[in-house]
């Protein structure tokens, strides 16, 4: 069957052999074609504004062991920090200087971060700024994210990493898929906007394991939804594996774009660090979100999920008056709403 035929279908009936047939794809001007259709999804749902969201970093702390990030408890070569109330302010005032209107506060699952701490810094970001507030802290009990709702945060980012239950439990330590799909179940329930991914070329991955989380996104009508490619960290179990191909990471951007329609799809800064700066094609190939990075300069560098990350050196905020320029090359223009969910929802979905 022709790609262009397997795209319509998927567009409207997708099943993983048909999304395993388009991952497949080598031929450059097949794979265009699944760009294409993938960007005209993203102008369709989403349209031509690229939406911004400025990332804090602000605790390097974890407890978990994930043999795939260089985070991880048992690494002692990294200089662990956790930022102040008055600092993570400060970068969420630089933020809104920029116009930006929604703030990620990002950490490393952190067992002594104080909920309430947390709960305080939100409502003090919402006293202050007219602004979305999403948090990404990992897996925390349902009264945690219970208690920063009802403070006031909007949105909440727990990747999934792998919906198969196998190949989740070769990724991680003393974790499991089902403990991950409580957490998620919890954030609809509690009425976050709640977003998803998965990183592209894990060791163990193949193009059905991929093909089913692409069915998994759009099962379960996620909000946003974040994919990049696997880059190895020397100080992890899966030091030395190779890193995941940028082609089948950006054919995985867009096939999510085709499937889920009008999630909100960021071009990774994981993307941005593999060699040239492939954000721009993931903009190319369905994305409609940047993420400028806050994070204070005597932190950024000690934030090392992977290596070589892109914009470590730059003063904080410095990356935020890049975007115009990102966007203007392609054609496209910076939205500076606070790029709140498209979805249509009624009761939560119940995550499978």
């Amino acid at each position: 069957m022709r790609v262009r035929d397997l795209l319509d279908r998927v567009g409207v009936e997708p099943r993983a052999d048909d999304l395993v047939s388009l991952l497949a794809v080598e031929d450059p001007a097949d794979i265009q074609q699944i760009f294409d259709a993938a960007d005209e999804t993203r102008r369709r749902f989403t349209g031509d504004g690229i939406l911004l969201r400025g990332i804090v970093e602000f605790s390097s702390f974890c407890s978990n062991t994930c043999f795939y990030c260089g985070l991880h408890a048992g690494n002692s070569r990294i200089e662990r920090y956790r930022m102040s109330a008055p600092e993570i302010l400060k970068s969420v005032s630089a933020i809104a200087s920029q116009n930006i209107r929604t703030v990620v506060l990002q950490s490393g699952e952190d067992d002594g971060l104080d909920p309430q701490w947390l709960a305080g810094i939100v409502r003090d970001i919402k006293k202050k700024h007219d602004m979305a507030v999403t948090l990404s802290a990992g897996e925390r009990p349902r009264e945690d994210y219970a208690l920063w709702r009802d403070a006031g945060a909007d949105r909440y980012l727990l990747k999934i990493e792998s919906s198969d239950s196998d190949l989740y439990r070769s990724l991680h330590a003393r974790r499991t898929l089902e403990s991950r799909l409580r957490c998620v179940q919890d954030l609809f329930d509690l009425g976050y906007q709640v977003g998803s991914g998965i990183m592209v070329g894990l060791p163990g991955q193949t193009l059905a394991h991929i093909a089913r989380d692409i069915l998994y996104f759009g099962k379960n009508d996620f909000d946003m939804i974040g994919i990049g490619p696997f880059i190895p960290h020397p100080a992890t179990r899966f030091a030395g594996q190779p890193g995941g191909e940028v082609s089948l990471t950006l054919k995985t951007v867009a096939l999510t774009r085709v499937v889920t329609r009008n999630s909100h799809v960021p071009a990774t800064t994981a993307l941005g660090s593999v060699g040239r700066d492939y954000r721009i094609d993931g903009l190319k190939a369905g994305a409609n979100v940047l993420m400028p990075n806050f994070t204070p300069l005597e932190y950024k560098r000690k934030y090392e999920i992977y290596p070589g990350k892109r914009c470590i050196r730059e003063p904080t905020g410095a990356c935020g008056f890049c975007m115009e320029g990102l966007a203007a090359s392609i054609g496209r223009t910076i939205d500076h709403s606070r790029g709140d969910s498209l979805k249509t929802r009624a009761p939560a979905p119940s995550i499978a």
